[in-house]
């Protein structure tokens, strides 16, 4: 079977969860179907083939440029059988390939933009063009893939001329060999973070969807002997990342052991900074399901989340971690119980071990990438078979 592969994120330019997604999809995905895999940047390898947007619209909003790197792509699927697409960065690009080449179209939904309004104030009128883009694709895709039960509900929600039969459920995966428990302590020591007492660690993006601003907000409860470690770049906006740093700098000036670390660091230093955090939090507001979550609970560490999207699909309340309800109309409550059980668990050492063994036994029974390829290829089989 002969798969075009489409995506904006690949190694080493990965900054996300859908880039995760891709990555270990795709290096699954190669000893199963013939693939070729299409994204963003220069260059070419074997099956690989990097596109960039048009030197004509240098300067020009963000979302026409995306539209020039998917015309790109659409032209370079000559040959394959099947595309396969993934964020709203190149569903324009896989929806073109079907129309253009004769192809199915299978999409994968790793967030939606009718759930991401915030999203307006980083591409302005960029936001309709993505919006457009994601909604033509879906309706018009042969097969749409959701991360999570969650997201199959909220594609459902969004876009009802999608027949239903049409959408599969695909859970993202971990590479458990990659993610496991690191015993070594010399990333912490240089990083400055101090291994004799508690820290409570959150790894992601500046962006609203993240809720970093509620974390910090909330962090003020922590008890004075617990660390927070902030691994947080790449702010959506120069707005939120001024709001982040009137944040931090609040929060500093009140405590101590409040770090921030605003680079991207390599996996092996994430993993050690997983491994040794009394407990990993995600306060997301919208997370269709939560791939850093599995990566934490692979490195046997218990996890606070906020209860949205699919997240209660992978951290069972109780058992790996601890849920909070958020609601969107009453962020000061959601701040407050966050703040409570950050500490409730972060103060309970014995709780929060049992909690990340258990989230680690649960990353290796239920989330291989292995299996998350075969169950991809099955929708390809199936999509190519109705299609005939």
């Amino acid at each position: 079977m002969r798969v075009g592969l489409l995506t904006r994120e690949y190694p080493p330019d990965v900054y996300g969860g859908a880039g995760v997604h891709v990555e270990f999809l795709a290096r699954e995905l190669r000893s199963l179907v013939d693939l070729d895999v299409h994204c963003w940047g220069d260059g070419a390898a074997d099956g690989l083939v990097r596109h960039r947007a048009w030197p004509a619209l240098d300067g020009a909003n963000d979302a026409l440029r995306t539209l020039s790197v998917d015309l790109a792509m659409a032209a370079a699927l000559t040959g394959r059988e099947l595309v396969h697409s993934h964020t709203w960065y190149a569903n324009l690009a896989g929806h073109l390939g079907k129309l253009l080449h004769g192809i199915p179209h299978v999409m994968t939904a790793h967030s939606l933009e009718p759930l991401r309004p915030w999203k307006a104030e980083q591409l302005g009128g960029g936001y309709a063009l993505s919006s457009w883009a994601e909604r033509t694709a879906a309706e018009s895709a042969d097969a749409l893939i959701a991360v999570s039960g969650a997201m199959r509900e909220d594609i459902l929600a969004c876009y009802p001329a999608v027949d239903p039969a049409r959408v599969h459920v695909v859970h993202n995966g971990i590479d458990t060999h990659l993610y496991r428990p690191d015993p070594a302590t010399d990333v912490l020591e240089r990083l400055g973070i101090d291994p004799g007492r508690p820290y409570v660690l959150f790894v992601g993006r500046i962006t609203r969807q993240k809720g970093v601003p509620h974390l910090l907000r909330a962090a003020g409860q922590l008890d004075p002997g617990v660390q927070l470690v902030l691994c947080a770049g790449a702010p959506d906006t120069p707005e939120i990342d001024a709001e982040f740093r009137v944040l931090f700098e609040e929060l500093s000036r009140g405590r101590a052991g409040v770090q921030w670390l605003p680079d991207m660091l390599p996996r092996p230093e994430i993993v050690q900074l997983l491994t040794h955090a009394a407990l990993f939090v995600c306060p997301s507001v919208y997370e269709p399901l939560g791939i850093v979550n599995l990566e934490a609970m692979a490195c046997g560490t218990a996890v606070v989340a906020s209860r949205v999207g699919g997240i209660p699909e992978v951290v069972e309340d109780g058992v790996t971690g601890l849920l909070v309800p958020y609601e969107p109309k009453n962020p000061e409550g959601f701040e407050r119980d966050l703040g409570l059980v950050l500490n409730e668990l972060a103060t309970d050492p014995g709780r929060a071990a049992a909690m990340g063994a258990a989230g680690r036994r649960r990353a290796v029974d239920a989330f291989g990438w292995d299996a998350v390829a075969r169950r991809t290829v099955e929708v390809y089989e199936e999509t190519l078979h109705a299609d005939r």
